[in-house]
C-alpha cells in the first residue's frame, strides 16, 4: 500500500483532533487543563478511557500473547473488575469529599507533606516509563510501515507523533481529551471488530465457528490451574485487583478524568460502566488473537507476538481494511501519550511545583510555567522512546506490567496504610521506605528460583511492593498518633 496514502490518512485524521480541540479548549485556563473545570459527561469520560486503558499495547501485544498464553490474560481481566469496584466505593468517595485536583494531595493531609512528594513522584517516574512504552510500539509499527519508505529515522518519526499530541493538548489539557479520547476509542473499536469480521470471513467462519475452532485449538482456554505457574488463576486474579487499583485509582491520569466528572454519583457510573465494557473489549481482543493465530497457521505465517497483528494486517488483508488498521492504530496510540503528558503535567505543576500554593504567581505566570512543563515532558517522551527502541523487547505487555510491579507497589502501600490505619509516620523517612521496597523486590524478582524453587513470581510482585512498603511504613511511627 503506498506510504503516500497511509501518511495522508495520518493526517487527516490529526487534523480532525486539532477541531475539536479548537472547540473545546477556547477559553480554557488551568483548571480546565487539569480537571475539565469539572464539568466532564460521565458517559464520555467512560467511552474514552476504554481507549486510554487499551492503548496500542493491547491493540498489538494482547492478541498476540494467545499463541503462547491462550487467553490466560483474561484472568487479570477478571481482577480488575474487583479493583474497579474498590476505585468506585473506597477511592473516588474520598477524592470527591476532599474536593482534589491531584489525587496525591490525601497523602499530604493522611501523611505528611514528604509523603505526599514521593507519592507524586512515584506517580511521574510510573507514567512516563509505562506511556512511553506503549507509545514506543505503535509509533515503531507506524515508522516501519509509513516514515521510514520517506526515508525518515526512528527518532524523526517519533518526534513528528509527540508534535502533533502536544498541538492538540497544549491548551484544553483533560478538556480536550475527554473529546478526542472519545473519537480515539470509537476508531479502535470499529477496527477490532472490521478485523475479526473479515478473518471469520476469509477463514469461511460463523462466530459460532470462530469460537468452536478456538476452543478445539485450546487457544481459549481462561484458567491456569498449576499453582507453581506465574499464570495460576489465584494469582492472576489477585494481581489483576491490585493492578487496577493502583494503575486507575491510584494513577493521576486516569483520575483526573474521573473527577472532572460533576458528581461522585456519576464518577461511580462512569467507573462502573466502564469496568464492564472493558472486559468485553478484551475479550474481543483476545478472540481476535485467536482468529489471527488461525489465521497465520492456514497461511503459513512466521511472525508471532507483536509483529503478529501488524503482518496480517498490512499483508494479507485487502487495501481497505488495513487503511482500518492503521486508523484503528492511530486511535490506540494517541490515548495512551495524550492523556499521560497532560496528567504529568498537572502533577509536576501542582504536586512539585506547587503552583496553586504560590501566592506569588498570577494566572499568566502559572499557565506560562504549564506550558514549559508541558514541553519538557514531551521531550522526555522523546528520550524514553528511543531508550525502548534500543532495549527492543519483542513483548511490550510483559514488560509494562512487570514495571508497574516496581513502580506503583509503593504508591499501593502508602494509599493502603493511609486509608487502613489511623496510625501516623515520621515523614521525613518516608521517602526511605518506598525506595527500599521496590529495591529488596527487585532482589528477590532477580532469584527468586534460588529462593523459591520451582514456584515463579508473576504480578504478584506489585502486592508484596506494597505490602513492603505497608510494613516500612507501621515501623517509623510519628510522634502523635490519630484519635
Amino acid at each position: 500500500m503506498s506510504p503516500v496514502l497511509l501518511f495522508s490518512l495520518v493526517i487527516v485524521y490529526f487534523l480532525l483532533l486539532l477541531v475539536v480541540a479548537w472547540f473545546t479548549s477556547r477559553n480554557a485556563n488551568n483548571e480546565s487543563f487539569f480537571i475539565g473545570n469539572r464539568g466532564s459527561n460521565w458517559m464520555l469520560v467512560a467511552f474514552g478511557m476504554i481507549g486510554t486503558s487499551l492503548s496500542g499495547v493491547t491493540f498489538v501485544s494482547v492478541p498476540g500473547t494467545v499463541g503462547i498464553e491462550s487467553f490466560s490474560y483474561f484472568q487479570i481481566i477478571i481482577g480488575n473488575l474487583i479493583g474497579y469496584i474498590v476505585v468506585a466505593y473506597v477511592l473516588l468517595p474520598i477524592y470527591y469529599k476532599m474536593n482534589l485536583t491531584s489525587i496525591y494531595n490525601y497523602l499530604q493531609v493522611r501523611l505528611g507533606f514528604a509523603s505526599y512528594k514521593v507519592g507524586a513522584s512515584f506517580f511521574i517516574l510510573s507514567r512516563i516509563l509505562g506511556a512511553t512504552a506503549r507509545l514506543y510500539l505503535v509509533v515503531n509499527i507506524l515508522h516501519f510501515t509509513i516514515l521510514e519508505r520517506f526515508g525518515l529515522p526512528f527518532w524523526v518519526a517519533a518526534f513528528i507523533i509527540l508534535l502533533m499530541i502536544l498541538l492538540y493538548t497544549f491548551e484544553g489539557g483533560v478538556k480536550t481529551i475527554v473529546w478526542t479520547d472519545t473519537l480515539q476509542t470509537a476508531c479502535m473499536l470499529i477496527g477490532l471488530i472490521v478485523c475479526v469480521y473479515y478473518i471469520l470471513s476469509n477463514l469461511d467462519m460463523s462466530l459460532l465457528d470462530g469460537t468452536k475452532a478456538l476452543a478445539e485449538k485450546g487457544y481459549s482456554n481462561i484458567f491456569v490451574t498449576d499453582p507453581a505457574s506465574k499464570y495460576f488463576f489465584v494469582k492472576q486474579i489477585v494481581a489483576g485487583a491490585f493492578i487496577s487499583i493502583t494503575m486507575t485509582g491510584m494513577d493521576q491520569e486516569m483520575m483526573q478524568k474521573n473527577i472532572s466528572v460533576r458528581t461522585l454519583k456519576d464518577s461511580q457510573k462512569n467507573m462502573m460502566t466502564f469496568a464492564v465494557i472493558f472486559m468485553l473489549v478484551v475479550l474481543l481482543f483476545l478472540f481476535l488473537g485467536g482468529l489471527l493465530q488461525l489465521f497465520a497457521e492456514s497461511k503459513g505465517i512466521a511472525a508471532r507476538g507483536d509483529s503478529l497483528f501488524p503482518t496480517i494486517a498490512l499483508e494479507y488483508m485487502p487495501a481497505a481494511v488495513s487503511i482500518i488498521f492503521i486508523i484503528a492504530l492511530i486511535s490506540a496510540l494517541f490515548p495512551s501519550a495524550d492523556g499521560a503528558i497532560t496528567a504529568l503535567t498537572a502533577s509536576f505543576c501542582i504536586d512539585i511545583l506547587g503552583i496553586n500554593r504560590n501566592a506569588n504567581m498570577d494566572d499568566k505566570e502559572k499557565k506560562r510555567t504549564r506550558q514549559i512543563v508541558h514541553l519538557t515532558f514531551a521531550a522526555l517522551f522523546l528520550l524514553m522512546v528511543m531508550v525502548f527502541k534500543w532495549m527492543n523487547n519483542p513483548s511490550m505487555i510483559g514488560l509494562i506490567l512487570k514495571i508497574a510491579a516496581f513502580t506503583y507497589g509503593p504508591l499501593l502501600g502508602l494509599f493502603a496504610f493511609g486509608i487502613l490505619t489511623k496510625r501516623s509516620v515520621n515523614d521525613p523517612l518516608v521517602p526511605v521506605v518506598v525506595v527500599i521496597s521496590p529495591v529488596l523486590c527487585f532482589i528477590l524478582d532477580m532469584f527468586q528460583s534460588k529462593i523459591f524453587g520451582g514456584y515463579q513470581i508473576g504480578l504478584e510482585l506489585l502486592f508484596i511492593n506494597g505490602l513492603l512498603t505497608f510494613l516500612g511504613l507501621w515501623l517509623i511511627p510519628g510522634k502523635n498518633l490519630q484519635k
